[in-house]
């Protein structure tokens, strides 16, 4: 939730880790500002700038191919996926916000490995606008965080 309570998190110290971004192109003003939010958190998290893959695709459907792709290469420690669905007059909305958010989901489990989802579900611009930052921080934190937690239940 937009503004929620989040909790503080002790295990933020990304130093150590190699993280991935898949940024979706469609609504790129939105996605740009989620990368450029998401890369300063993690290297305001320590995360070494040399130790961020990023690389983008054409929308939210085809994010979860590339994280995938990024999984199976087993070079990372959490993965992010960034994105912006803003709905329209269509069930194209529905189609793709429910397809994607279920791709991140599944990659997550099948490959053991922390996926931050940042793919922005809108109402409209303005909406995405304001969520825009906070999401791509957010994304960072989830990230390094999670990983932490794997690595030491592992």
């Amino acid at each position: 939730m937009f503004g929620a309570d989040k909790g503080t998190a002790n295990l933020l110290d990304g130093k150590k880790f190699s993280i991935g971004i898949v940024q979706a192109r469609f609504n790129e003003g939105i996605t740009n500002a989620l990368y450029a939010a998401c890369h300063a958190e993690l290297l305001a998290l320590g995360v070494q700038a040399k130790n961020i893959t990023h690389v983008t695709v054409p929308g939210a459907l085809e994010v979860p191919v590339a994280l995938q792709a990024m999984a199976e290469r087993d070079d990372f420690d959490a993965l992010i996926a960034l994105g912006c669905i803003i709905r329209g007059e269509t069930y194209h909305f529905e189609l793709v916000a429910n397809e994607s958010g279920a791709s991140v989901s599944r990659l997550s489990l099948d490959y053991q490995i922390p996926i931050a989802n940042a793919i922005l579900t809108t109402e409209n611009l303005e909406q995405a606008v304001a969520r825009q930052t906070e999401k791509g921080q957010d994304a960072a934190r989830v990230a390094v965080e999670m990983a932490h937690v794997l690595e030491h239940i592992g």
